[in-house]
């Protein structure tokens, strides 16, 4: 009754594309060429011993019909290695063609998202917005044009004057003693005036 019920996980969808097929498949065909290029050239090693050994031996005829054998290999071993440049440059040019169409997608959604933003931000909002903008800063500046214009000449002195006021006030209060903060200190205080009474009581 349970596997009724259970869902099989859905299969991840593969990353390997057909133009990964295609390469793959082309590099196969050209190691499988390599293979048979190594084998000729084993034959044309084997051959031209052959023939060698057939000369030492006497047989003329059979050694020049083993070299013409090794020279047909040579035509096959110059196809072969044709074949091989043909699938390399093929495979080459489909990983190539796979990184444009890369390219391609990427340029493709940075593009949808400029339009975005563009709908989002356009051109005539930007230019209401500075509008707007040096508009309020030309009326503040007003403003403060206003505000400063309000204060007369003998405002200002007047202003002037109370400065020096407090800057006065202010000096004699650093001139002052410093008070004694402590109860102790207050006491001891008033002991030495009345002993200085004394003393001068006494001197009299």
């Amino acid at each position: 009754m349970g596997n009724l019920f259970s869902s099989k996980p859905k299969p991840k969808p593969s990353r390997v594309t057909p133009q990964d097929r295609a390469i793959l498949e082309l590099k196969k065909q050209r190691d499988t060429l390599r293979t048979y290029q190594r084998k000729i050239e084993n034959d044309q090693e084997v051959l031209k011993r052959l023939a060698k050994q057939c000369l030492k031996d006497g047989n003329k005829n059979k050694a020049k019909l083993l070299l013409r054998k090794k020279k047909r290999q040579e035509t096959l071993m110059t196809q072969t290695e044709q074949q091989i440049d043909n699938l390399e440059v093929m495979a080459n040019d489909i990983e190539f063609a796979q990184l444009e169409s890369n390219v391609f997608e990427g340029l493709k959604v940075g593009n949808e998202s400029l339009k975005a933003m563009h709908k989002l931000m356009s051109y005539e909002d930007v230019e209401k917005i500075m509008e707007e903008t040096q508009e309020g800063i030309e009326y503040q500046r007003e403003l403060d044009e206003l505000l400063a214009g309000s204060v007369t000449q003998e405002d200002e002195e007047s202003i002037l004057a109370e400065l020096d006021d407090l800057v006065g006030d202010k000096e004699k209060i650093q001139n002052l003693p410093d008070a004694p903060t402590d109860e102790l200190e207050q006491k001891t205080e008033a002991r030495k005036e009345k002993k200085q009474e004394r003393t001068l009581l006494e001197a009299s």
